[in-house]
């Protein structure tokens, strides 16, 4: 296929079919969350990579994405002894051996896979060198004309590539910039020269050079106009993803991996290519992915090079922009090669423009060629899995110099990360929006790999990490990762970890936690998945954001938070998601059909083209509400700036339309309030709450995630369905007590810790299925801990005996009750505590890294609960707490006592919970609380508590010891400080009466 067709194949994907998500209670494998699996390479024992995929769907867990990770080859580390990539490589029988294995065990499993289309990033595969679809680079030189004006001879470069482009420029002043040092990637801080050049002065002489690299050329030199020379060369720099020679075979892998061209679908097709003829002939193996196989994948993008480039980029350039790239090339060589990964190097020589926008208008242009040539390569890929049945799932332009929303709809599940959007909900936004507009059932989320956390990332710190996810618009979360469990090459316990302990997190049975808890972390995640897999996103305002580069920090662009403080929620959308066939107006909502903006805001800060004020007013005459927030905005150039005048013609024109509204920065949440345009989900809180709808044809679905802080306040909802309560971490669904309706809403009264997540469901066809009282409470006294309903509309209320100022408890039919006691009975808090520690260290052959590891007790009495680490002897120790501690029951005389709730400190790692040898069930670790009326009995009273470690206090203690493929771990001296670890804080029973009332 033509080149420059293989570039252009940029056809938005087909939306994929809506799955069966099981129910809230036992959602789906495909609706559940994941772990990537990391697998060393082919060598390993084939039962051991089974078996530990067995496990993960053992404790919950819906599927893998299966990724042969090869710490060796790359930057980290060289190949250890013993290990030999011809044999076991990407692709190679014994690869494609364990490649079976692991999908027939995830097939008897019922579980879905995922799986990466090459080895380390799935950046590319085994090639021959002469495959034009390798990675290209454009090396750029450069020379000043001498004092003469005179340049006669082989220009700057001759040799290293086709020429693509010579050209001459007039340098007004030139200067000293200074490239930051990157922390992320210890580079340091380093100098670059910054040219001015003249405007119009740009003079294209690739034409008048010779054959043999010469030219002759002559200038006008003074000393007020002085003259640089630019070259620029294609070539194929034969970049790898794993950088392996062992000329062994005479084959294609005993080269390593060649990173492929994400500029163009030729790129994709080497990657097609190699799959059909070294993977999918084994006719086993690609009847396994259609049966179990969900999506291939890519994760982020971290090719290096001097610019970003593909052979087809010029003439793409030409097709979308209308005049040639080359006599441009000098404004585009600085800051166009890898913004994530080469922060410190965007180059050597920033040239710009002696306009007024310095020439960004053709930089623009030029990412804009990226972007469609990037386009065909997601298409391409995209394309041919479908053909398979499958889906594409990529880390979009992650990376890349371009615009990531540009290109978010173009796979069928685009998936970004928790370590470059830095856990920030606004980042995460900017993600979603697109998407949601797409109607993408899936977006997803590489979760967990925070920097130097190995062994000591909580799993309390994991969910809200998670959480903020969710409330951003995420509704998949991939594990980082699942590492093998058996034996490697040079690897001592506790065995083989990615990317040599530089990153969380390693999740096997090794840690403690894996089958002390994890699983019910495990369930919750995937039953918030649940929740936001069902029906369509409704979310309130879109922000207009048009850049041609997203940062790759994801800062956050809408810093006011007067819209978080009413609960409006808003997402991101670029100019070109606007071309969307979804993106219509109807009924003065945008995209109707999902997520159904109220209205779009275009901040001041913002940059637009003439196209996008159009859009803009085209949405302003069919109704949409669009605010102008502090002022108009700003103009977005392209090439010569020539429409800069009619932009601005433009923007007053909008500005002064019906439905266009201009307000002060921070003022969007007031004006669409002015406008009769509440938040579907608004929130009155002391707090910071984060609110989630999602909508099908018979239930609104509300997510609520309290960040950061304990707080209380309420919610109103745009809907007067019978509200209940979805607990995410049992399972239950429960009518809710508390609440109010009134004009259509319905408000809601709620105290969340800090972290904790709610879900409500509002559905009145669920009393078919949810024993429902006919009544609610309107009021509800403070001193209620609890409630049961009886399949008989009886209403069971649990309050403690506390005195209480106001006691008065209502319901909606005017009917009122006083819950005062007469008596009070104290609250016991739990002392003197048996802790017996597990301690769980390396075996006596640290070589032996298939050993889980090898037990120890020690025993620890306790009047009141610490940290381990003010516990001299558990310092370093990391394993399992034993906790137990007794009480009498009832603690006093009183004849009004029914039961007790027990409560405990937020929990860090996970907890199983024993009342009187009964498991009390799965508890809420931001705020464990739970009625043990039921297991209760008089005399004395047992609470035992298995309470699982971090490991890192232990792995801190032997680092010295700890090998991982030859090599020691990567982490900083000095070393991560310890971590708290155990049961820290106060354990409570709180002694309540019942009270009985027919509702």
């Amino acid at each position: 296929m033509d080149t420059t067709l293989l570039c252009l194949l940029a056809l938005v994907t087909t939306v994929g079919a809506v799955g069966n998500y099981g129910t809230f209670a036992s959602p789906a494998n495909n609706a559940s969350l994941k772990f990537r699996y990391w697998l060393p390479d082919a060598s390993v024992d084939t039962d051991t990579v089974s078996r530990d995929i067995e496990e993960a769907g053992a404790i919950g867990a819906g599927g893998v994405e299966f990724l042969g990770i090869y710490n060796y080859g790359g930057s980290l580390a060289p190949q250890p002894a013993g290990a030999d990539w011809a044999t076991y490589g990407f692709g190679t029988p014994a690869f494609n051996k364990i490649l079976k294995a692991s999908l027939q065990t995830a097939k008897n499993a019922g579980m879905v896979y995922d799986f990466a289309l090459g080895p380390n990033q799935g950046q590319g595969v085994p090639a021959e060198t002469t495959d034009e679809g390798l990675h290209w680079d454009l090396a750029p030189f450069n020379v000043s004309i001498p004092s003469n004006g005179s340049y006669n001879g082989r220009i700057p470069g001759w040799g290293t590539g086709e020429l693509v482009s010579l050209v001459s420029a007039r340098v007004v002043s030139s200067s000293i910039i200074v490239n930051p040092a990157s922390s992320l990637f210890s580079t340091p801080a380093n100098n670059a020269t910054r040219l001015v050049l003249a405007t119009g002065s740009l003079a294209d002489h690739t034409h008048e050079v010779t054959t043999n690299g010469t030219v002759s050329l002559a200038f006008n030199v003074t000393e007020q106009a002085r003259y640089h020379l630019f070259a620029y060369y294609q070539y194929q720099d034969l970049v790898k993803n794993l950088d392996i020679e062992e000329n062994s075979t005479g084959t294609i892998f005993d080269n390593g991996s060649y990173t492929v061209d994400h500029f163009s679908g030729r790129g994709a097709q080497t990657t097609i290519n190699f799959w059909e003829n070294y993977i999918l002939n084994d006719t086993d193996i690609k009847e396994l992915l259609q049966e179990v196989g969900r999506y291939g994948w890519e994760d982020s993008i971290e090719i290096k090079s001097n610019i970003s480039w593909s052979p087809c980029i010029p003439d793409v350039f030409e097709q979308i922009n209308g005049y040639q790239l080359r006599k441009y090339i000098p404004l585009v060589m600085y800051g166009n090669n890898n913004p994530g990964v080469q922060p410190s190097y965007p180059g050597t020589l920033q040239c710009v423009l002696d306009s007024e926008d310095q020439g960004e208008g053709y930089i623009n242009d030029f990412r804009a060629a990226l972007e469609k040539g990037y386009q065909g390569y997601l298409d391409t890929l995209t394309s041919w899995l479908e053909g398979l049945g499958l889906g594409y799932s990529a880390q979009i332009s992650y990376n890349l110099p371009l615009n990531m929303e540009g290109n978010v709809n173009q796979v069928d599940a685009p998936e970004c990360e928790s370590l470059a959007f830095n856990n920030n909900l606004d980042g995460y936004r900017q993600f979603s929006g697109v998407a949601n507009v797409a109607q993408k059932e899936v977006i997803s989320n590489e979760m967990g790999a925070d920097l130097e956390r190995a062994f000591a990332l909580p799993i309390s710190e994991l969910l809200g990490q998670i959480n903020t996810a969710f409330a951003g618009g995420i509704n998949q979360i991939v594990l980082h990762g699942q590492s093998f469990t058996g034996d490697y090459y040079e690897t001592t316990w506790p065995g083989y970890t990615s990317f040599f302990m530089l990153f969380a997190e390693s999740y096997y049975s090794k840690q403690p936690a894996w089958a002390h808890g994890f699983s019910d972390a495990i369930n919750y995640v995937s039953r918030n998945q649940y929740v936001l897999h069902v029906g369509q996103p409704r979310t309130d305002v879109a922000l207009y954001n048009g850049v041609s580069m997203t940062n790759p920090q994801l800062e956050t662009l809408y810093s006011s938070n007067d819209m978080i403080r009413a609960g409006y929620t808003y997402i991101y959308l670029s100019p070109a998601n606007l071309n969307l066939s979804q993106a219509y107006v109807s009924d003065g909502l945008l995209a109707p059909e999902a997520p159904a903006y109220k209205a779009i805001v275009v901040t001041s800060e913002q940059n637009v083209t003439l196209a996008g004020v159009k859009a803009l007013q085209n949405y302003a005459n069919a109704g949409l509400p669009v605010i102008l927030s502090g002022g108009l905005p700003g103009y977005y150039p392209s090439g010569a700036a020539t429409d800069q005048a009619a932009v601005y013609a433009a923007l007053e024109t909008l500005n002064k339309s019906r439905n266009v509204y201009t307000t002060g920065n921070g003022e969007v949440a007031s004006k669409l309030e002015q406008l009769n345009l509440p938040p579907r989900v608004a929130v009155q809180t002391n707090g910071t709450w984060y609110p989630v709808l999602r909508t099908d044809n018979s239930t609104d679905y509300v997510y609520i995630f309290s960040k950061d802080s304990s707080s209380e306040g309420y919610i109103t909802v745009s809907s007067i369905e019978t509200p209940y309560l979805f607990d995410s971490w049992t399972g239950k669904t429960t009518p809710l007590l508390h609440y109010q309706t009134a004009s259509n809403t319905t408000m809601i009264p709620l105290r969340l810790a800090a972290n904790q997540t709610i879900v409500l469901a509002f559905n009145s066809r669920l009393k078919s299925e949810v024993a429902t009282p006919s009544l609610h409470a309107v009021r509800l006294p403070s001193n209620v801990l609890g409630y049961n309903y009886t399949t008989t509309n009886s209403l069971l209320l649990h309050t403690s005996t506390d005195v209480c100022s106001d006691c008065i408890f209502q319901l909606s039919n005017g009917t009122t009750h006083n819950l005062a006691v007469n008596t009070t009975t104290p609250t016991t808090t739990l002392t003197n505590w048996t802790l017996i520690a597990e301690h769980w260290e390396a075996p006596s052959n640290m070589s032996d890294a298939s050993i889980q590891a090898a037990k120890r007790n020690t025993t620890h009495h306790l009047d009141t609960l610490v940290s381990w680490l003010d516990i001299p002897a558990l310092q370093n120790a990391s394993g399992l707490g034993y906790y137990s501690a007794s009480f009498t029951w009832p603690p006093t005389s009183s004849s009004n006592i029914d039961g007790a709730y027990l409560t405990l400190p937020p929990i860090a790692q996970g907890i199983r919970v024993f009342v009187n040898g009964n498991n009390v069930g799965p508890l809420d670790l931001t705020n464990p609380k739970v009625d043990i009326g039921p297991y209760l009995t008089t005399g004395a009273n047992h609470v035992t508590a298995i309470v699982p470690t971090m490991m890192w206090n232990y792995i801190r203690s032997i680092f010295g010891e700890i090998e991982i493929s030859g090599i020691a771990p990567l982490l900083s001296d000095p070393l991560p400080d310890r971590v708290g670890n155990g049961l820290i804080g106060e354990v409570k029973v709180i002694p309540y009466t019942t009270l009985h009332y027919v509702i």
